[in-house]
């Protein structure tokens, strides 16, 4: 299983990045799909993850901005970001709680992580 992650960039305050991130090999299930970040000198964060269903769930500092969703078919989850603030600036890494055929068992997978800087 890999998940491959697209669409980071640099982009001024108040601009917009769309992140991609698709899940590839034998997948049975996806549970959940998020993003977390991670700034220089500080902890990996929970930005938003979402459920299969499309329950969304979001840190207090991107609500109203952010939003995420995911298309179950093609196993990709999407994470749009509006009104960026430099403060967002980090590593975006792509999770995913899945099932592979292979094994049967919940696992948890991680991207390998694409930058958005935002900077004037």
């Amino acid at each position: 299983v890999q998940l491959v992650e697209s669409g980071g960039g640099l982009v001024q305050p108040g601009g917009s990045l769309r992140l991609s991130c698709a899940a590839s090999g034998s997948i049975f299930r996806v549970n959940t799909m998020g993003w977390y970040r991670q700034a220089p000198g500080k902890q990996r964060e929970l930005v938003a993850s979402v459920t299969r269903g499309g329950i969304a769930n979001y840190v207090d500092s991107v609500k109203g901005r952010f939003a995420i969703s995911i298309d179950n078919g093609k196993i990709t989850v999407y994470l749009q970001m509006n009104s960026l603030k430099p403060e967002d600036t980090a590593v975006y890494y792509c999770n995913a709680g899945l099932i592979p055929t292979m094994t049967m068992q919940v696992g948890n997978y991680w991207g390998q992580g694409t930058q958005v800087t935002v900077s004037s």
